[in-house]
């Protein structure tokens, strides 16, 4: 299961969340394991099992205000039950004061007690984002990621095969580059996966002969984009002429990438072949699929039917004579 630090929340800087450490420093090493956030105020009046471990819980004001309705001790006792459950973090939000109760059973629990000026609307919309982001599958490709025709297609390949010379030409006929050599890929909701340019190489692009090229400077900002939908994978092969390669296209095949089915096609390389063109009109296909027109099941339908009217019509032809 994926997770991350308590103390990345105190990292961020994308998402504004605004968080300053208040109490219970040992906890920044607790994981967070669901984007899910939890506003425990049905279990401060006892329902703990409503409680959800490894989330964080969220203090607003009718929290705050309900402890303060409750004698010291029973503030303690609330709390030390609460925390008995492996919850994440606590965060109070609105830029209110922590009871005192509250920061003494985090330094108890060892449980990151932060604050936020943030209304709890607001930081729970904005700490969803920055969570759903940070606990998505993720890993990394050796290929290339274009954008063509609004289609998102991963080269892949053994290196030297010319992944970046298709990409390169792909983008002098217009297309844009995501990603060369190294294509970062997470999975953001089930069945989606995205792909976007290592930050450190991002916009550049190794051609052998000319070296290091960037493609924003040479070919302008309509030429990039920082990431892209992967919809389609071709697989680029030396050609060889013992192995058989798919002709009619009526089986589809697909690729796992971090755990989702991407469709798949193997596609031989060898001079003389228009590679940019192939890869441009696979991405035309891919289009009419997605709108439930598949050419090769179309075309083997038609057939099929023909060989059976042919077949139907021989048979009565010989019960007339």
């Amino acid at each position: 299961m994926n997770s991350i630090r308590v103390s990345q929340l105190l990292e961020d800087r994308e998402y504004e969340l605004r968080l300053t450490l208040v109490a219970g420093e040992r906890g920044l090493q607790h994981r967070i394991t669901s984007s899910r956030i939890q506003k425990p105020g049905l279990a401060l009046t006892g329902f703990t099992e409503h409680l959800h471990p490894h989330r964080v819980q969220v203090f607003g004001n009718t929290e705050v205000s309900f402890l303060g309705t409750l004698p010291m001790e029973r503030q303690r006792e609330v709390l030390d039950s609460l925390f008995k459950e492996e919850l994440a973090c606590v965060v109070v939000t609105k830029d209110l004061a922590p009871p005192p109760a509250l920061v003494e059973a985090c330094e108890r629990a060892g449980l990151t007690l932060m604050r936020t000026p943030l209304l709890s609307s607001s930081f729970i919309q904005q700490v969803q984002a920055f969570l759903e982001e940070a606990l998505t599958e993720s890993s990394s490709l050796h290929g290339v990621l274009m954008d063509v025709f609004g289609v998102g297609i991963l080269l892949l390949g053994k290196s030297g095969i010319g992944k970046s010379e298709i990409a390169l030409d792909l983008v002098m006929r217009g297309h844009r580059l995501v990603a060369d050599d190294i294509v970062d890929v997470t999975r953001r909701r089930p069945g989606v996966v995205y792909g976007a340019g290592n930050p450190v190489i991002r916009h550049h692009m190794e051609i052998r002969g000319l070296g290091i090229i960037n493609i924003k400077d040479l070919f302008g900002v309509a030429s990039v984009r920082e990431r892209k939908k992967i919809e389609l994978v071709i697989e680029l092969h030396e050609w060889d002429p013992q192995q058989e390669y798919d002709r009619l296209g009526v089986e589809d095949k697909f690729m796992s990438i971090v755990g989702v089915d991407i469709p798949l096609s193997v596609v031989p390389v060898r001079p003389g072949r228009n590679m940019t063109t192939i890869i441009e009109v696979a991405a035309r296909n891919q289009l009419l699929k997605q709108q439930g027109h598949h050419s090769a099941r179309e075309f083997a339908e038609r057939l099929n039917r023909a060989i059976a009217e042919g077949a139907t019509r021989r048979s009565m032809g010989e019960e007339v004579e």
